[in-house]
């Protein structure tokens, strides 16, 4: 299957969608070097550019993307959902 996700660094907790994912769609992942990493379901719909939960992750969180924390989970987000401002919160201007 060709992929339609890209992890920026092998402890990031979310990926990158390149297309368009619409709930229940297969999303197979790459790292920047072009190596497989895990397929999963989408729970919902997520729009091109827009990240993919990995994993299931509990409240207040650290959300890991290009190796680094871009973020706080507000709540709990389980794997294969959206993951946007609705639900983290940066600590960049906290």
């Amino acid at each position: 299957m060709k992929h339609n996700a890209l992890i920026h660094d092998a402890i990031d907790d979310v990926a990158v969608v390149i297309v368009d994912i619409a709930a229940g769609d297969t999303v197979s992942t790459v790292d920047l070097d072009g190596n497989a990493h895990e397929s999963l379901q989408a729970a919902e719909n997520i729009p091109l550019g827009h990240k993919i939960a990995l994993r299931d992750m509990a409240a207040d969180h650290r959300v890991m993307k290009y190796g680094r924390s871009i973020g706080k989970t507000r709540d709990a987000i389980s794997k294969g959902t959206h993951v946007h401002t609705h639900n983290i919160k940066s600590e960049r201007w906290a």
